[in-house]
């Protein structure tokens, strides 16, 4: 059998736009991939306070499962400067500095025009040490590649592994077999992770990440075929450490 290995990296700086695929990240214990889900957008209806940000339910938040549209919208994100850009189709549409109120400004603007959102006004917002995850703990997701194929069984047609906004995505490994890693650990290089949960499908896995069109229904397909609604898994980071793509994957 092929061995386990890392196959991609993917952070997700702004919560609800999409990955940017990355070719290692140093780990660091009890955290998040660095700059996971660092800022999110808060809508008018929210109950996040957008001058004093925390950690809230994602319903308070933009997100894929209410606002498909945000799947056109590709990003970049520089950790040195915190520069975000905005992108479709492949060209800039926005850029700010997200370090200086005048940079934020200029990607709420631009998000508030892009969106319409009859929620109200749109703004981005961060907050030391805050992760915007689905979790109220830090975690790392993992997708096994397998399990995300086997799943086309039942939709019948492909399904993309970026429907679920992982972190890591593993290869070489047989279909649900995460599954069974449940309270072990894991080495994915230099870092040691700790496997917390399965993880629970939401209806934003049923929006296609190239197109923003809900055009499968990812839930219902697992419930049919697998009588769960899960895919993938959380892990701890518990050991520091540098993971870096084509990294094998042990498990203890």
């Amino acid at each position: 059998m092929t061995a386990a290995r890392l196959v991609d990296l993917y952070r997700y700086p702004v919560k609800g736009l999409a990955g940017q695929k990355l070719a290692a990240a140093d780990l660091s214990s009890g955290g998040t991939l660095p700059h996971d889900r660092r800022f999110a957008i808060v809508h008018g209806a929210s109950q996040c306070d957008p001058t004093a940000p925390s950690w809230q339910p994602k319903r308070q938040f933009l997100q894929l499962m209410t606002d498909e549209r945000l799947a056109l919208l590709g990003i970049d994100y520089d950790d040195a400067t915190e520069a975000l850009t905005l992108k479709r189709d492949g060209k800039q549409v926005a850029r700010g500095l997200l370090s200086m109120p005048i940079g934020q400004e200029l990607i709420n603007q631009f998000l508030n025009a892009f969106m319409k959102d009859a929620r109200g006004a749109l703004k981005i917002v961060a907050a030391p040490g805050i992760a915007f995850t689905d979790k109220p703990e830090k975690l790392v997701s993992l997708i096994n590649q397998a399990s995300v194929k086997d799943i086309e069984r039942v939709t019948r047609a492909p399904v993309d592994p970026r429907r679920f906004r992982g972190n890591l995505i593993l290869g070489g490994l047989p279909a649900w077999a995460e599954f069974d890693w449940i309270g072990r650990e894991l080495t994915i290089g230099s870092a040691r992770l700790k496997v917390v949960s399965r993880i629970t499908r939401c209806a934003a896995t049923n929006v296609n990440p190239a197109t923003g069109e809900r055009d499968l229904n990812i839930p219902k397909a697992l419930m049919t075929g697998f009588r769960h609604a899960d895919c993938g898994i959380y892990v701890e980071v518990i050991g520091e450490g540098r993971i870096a793509q084509g990294d094998t994957l042990t498990v203890a």
